[in-house]
């Protein structure tokens, strides 16, 4: 971006910025106590304020305008701040030229200027003053006719020309006069400028709406006014006002814990009205997205904003700021009870900060302890990160319970502050597991379930904490006081953190004992059969010493397979379904009312089934492309029984499923060299609770992409 556009892009919120000061103002102010204290001065008698409904109109006009500078496009706003700075400017003037008048009337010299020491330095004083005022008028309107704002420099000529002093009272009235003249004369001759205006703004909007919608405006005017950082700007202004005032009227310093309270004082001040609750929770947004950024750079350093994560936008903790603020009336409390609970909503802010920054480093933490990068900088940053967001959670809910009473909203946050420390405890686990295996020359037997143990241990204790807080909730429910909001509170925890965490786990477990029925249930190869299948596992890529055989007579690691199975329940070769027994023997069981085949049929359908699938003792090796020939595919089942056999035939007695393994293994011929990958860590990573979201998409598996599963077998 150009220091030009950067230069306009400041313009348009800085510009704006007191419109939004100005509805703040008048949402402030109480036109009833107002005109009370009219009432009881002197200006009861002025006529102008006689007329209350007047005044209450002009009132609402303050709104309008208040709303026309918000929604001005930037060059028309920019305009009229450099007429209201000429007006501005012609104020100047005339108060020089009052003043100058003033001190010569109090002085009461008419003689020459120049043999007065005092009247010439006010002399010279007041005509620099003019003519700066005249020059930077001219210049901010862009005319060369700088006689038109000249009118203020006639006292002084008067003067200069020895004019008595009760004619030049006269001689500054009419160049006030003059000047108000222009200033009308100015207005009337663009008083259709604001209908001119509003009639072209409100053509523009009706062919956005009519073409792109109302969603479409309302984004482009978002984007167009910069709202998030506008109502920032608005908020840090008023901020900086309130330090500002209270450090001005302090002599003495302030203790931590003054400083402290002063410190949410002043936030509960700036947020008394729906304008200022609003700059706050764009602040909140905005300095979240800033500790999310700092965070990524600090793991990742510029890479980290090569692959931006478009979910870390810190609208999370702004969102939650603003509805805890609606729900509990944040506005309408006094300013005590509002620092006390401005101070609460603070705290569960932070604590979403801080399971932000959690999702942003467990999958690189994670990745650092599953690949092989030894950088010990990398490796630093990442667990001293960790290791802030072990600590500090548990140091907040210390805090939490010391300063305050405890009920189910401080429960809420300490719970959250516990899982927290819970799961970077739990990945700090594993990153140790990772680490060990990094470092021993073998890798560890069962990984992978030593894994599973640790993420299924920590998410017991994520499970009895949610538990712990809906029981305590209900309790204070049906003995305290009974609120829509508390139980509303109670029904989204109690369904997302007790019964989605119960019900993912559950399924999870189940999907992990039934991988480990089938892997029992599948026989175990023998050694004539591993030398004649010669071949690698299709999983891992590495030698099988000792293999299971699947129904489609395909040979496969025992440990390789059940981690596979931990994903989908089929074939990593052909994708044919593997069932447990319990699930074969349900399929084969006729549903109720169905006809039964005649006795007869059973042993014919009895041998069909031996032919097509024979025992692991009679599956022979896989035979090479040359020793099998096309042959072997296209023949037909019934074609091995036959008596006459040919060349065609294969040499051992293969069945179909063998078949199938020559026409979809044959791609795995000479890959015994082709190094593995480490299944524990891949699965980890998969399985985190930040980073799983693509581990369910079975269909799409396939041979390559099994490499991303399993663990490396040195």
């Amino acid at each position: 971006m150009a220091v030009k556009d950067k230069l306009k892009a400041v313009l348009n919120v800085g510009l704006r910025v007191p419109s939004i000061m100005l509805l703040d103002v008048l949402y402030r102010w109480d036109v009833s106590s107002f005109f009370q204290q009219i009432q009881k001065s002197p200006l009861n008698n002025n006529p102008l304020f006689q007329y209350k409904y007047l005044a209450l109109n002009m009132h609402y006009v303050g709104y309008i305008l208040s709303v026309v500078l918000l929604t001005l496009p930037r060059q028309q706003l920019v305009q009229l701040y450099l007429y209201v700075l000429t007006a501005l400017l012609l104020f100047a003037g005339h108060q020089i030229s009052r003043d100058y008048v003033r001190n010569e009337l109090e002085s009461e010299y008419d003689g020459p200027i120049y043999l007065e020491p005092l009247t010439m330095n006010r002399f010279t004083t007041a005509l620099i003053g003019q003519l700066v005022v005249c020059t930077l008028c001219s210049c901010v309107m862009r005319t060369k006719q700088i006689w038109l704002f000249s009118a203020h420099l006639l006292p002084l000529v008067a003067r200069l020309c020895l004019v008595p002093l009760e004619t030049i009272v006269f001689v500054n009235r009419f160049a006030m006069i003059f000047t108000g003249l222009e200033v009308l004369y100015f207005l009337a001759s663009n008083l259709l400028v604001p209908f001119n205006l509003a009639k072209t703004a409100y053509r523009e909007l009706a062919q956005v709406v009519e073409v792109y919608g109302l969603l479409a405006l309302g984004m482009s005017l978002w984007n167009q006014l910069v709202v998030p950082v506008l109502f920032m700007v608005f908020w840090l202004v008023l901020f900086a006002l309130q330090i500002y005032s209270y450090f001005s009227t302090r002599d003495q310093p302030t203790s931590r814990e003054r400083l402290l309270f002063f410190f949410l004082t002043s936030i509960a001040e700036c947020c008394s009205t729906p304008y200022s609750l609003l700059g706050l929770v764009f602040t909140v947004s905005f300095v979240a997205l800033g500790v999310l950024t700092l965070c990524k750079f600090y793991l990742q350093g510029y890479r980290a904003f090569m692959n931006d994560n478009t979910m870390n936008r810190g609208m999370t903790e702004g969102i939650t700021l603003l509805i805890l603020a609606v729900q509990t009336g944040l506005i309408e409390l006094q300013v005590i009870h509002r620092a006390f609970l401005l101070s609460i909503i603070l705290f569960i802010v932070v604590a979403s900060i801080l399971q932000s920054m959690l999702e942003i480093a467990d999958p690189i933490v994670l990745a650092l302890g599953a690949s092989r990068d030894k950088s010990l900088w990398k490796h630093f940053r990442a667990v001293s990160l960790c290791l802030f967001l072990l600590v500090f959670p548990t140091y907040m809910a210390y805090m939490i319970c010391q300063f305050f009473h405890m009920d189910f909203w401080l429960l809420i946050i300490i719970s959250s502050s516990i899982l927290t420390s819970l799961q970077v405890l739990g990945t700090l686990l594993i990153y140790v597991l990772f680490m060990v295996e990094e470092f021993r020359k073998e890798p560890v037997e069962n990984m992978d379930d030593v894994i599973y143990y640790v993420n299924g241990t920590y998410r017991l204790l994520e499970f009895l904490v949610a538990l712990c807080v809906v029981v305590y909730g209900v309790s204070e429910t049906i003995f305290g006081e009974w609120t829509v909001m508390g139980s509303t509170i109670i029904f989204i925890h109690s369904y997302y953190n007790v019964w989605l965490r119960a019900h993912l786990g559950w399924q999870n477990f189940l999907l992990r004992r039934d991988a480990v029925n089938k892997i029992k249930c599948l026989p175990m190869a023998t050694d004539e059969q591993l030398e004649k299948h010669n071949d690698i596992c299709a999983i891992c890529y590495q030698d099988m010493k000792s293999a299971v055989i699947t129904p489609c007579s395909h040979f496969f690691h025992a440990g390789c397979l059940k981690k596979w199975l931990y994903v989908q329940e089929t074939c990593p070769l052909c994708h044919s379904q593997l069932k447990s027994q319990s699930q074969q023997a349900t399929a084969a069981a006729p549903p109720q009312g169905a006809v039964q085949p005649p006795a007869q049929e059973v042993p014919q359908n009895q041998e069909r089934a031996a032919q097509e699938n024979p025992p692991p003792e009679e599956q022979g090796s896989r035979g090479t492309p040359l020793q099998e020939g096309s042959g072997s595919s296209s023949r037909e089942p019934g074609e091995g029984q036959s008596g006459g056999s040919s060349s065609t035939v294969l040499k051992s007695p293969d069945t179909l499923g063998q078949a199938k393994l020559e026409c979809q293994g044959s791609s795995l011929e000479g890959l015994t060299t082709v190094p593995g990958v480490q299944a524990s860590r891949q699965e980890a990573y998969s399985s985190s609770p930040h980073c799983s979201a693509g581990s369910n998409d079975s269909e799409s598996m396939n041979t390559h992409s099994s490499v991303g599963v399993l663990k490396e077998h040195q």
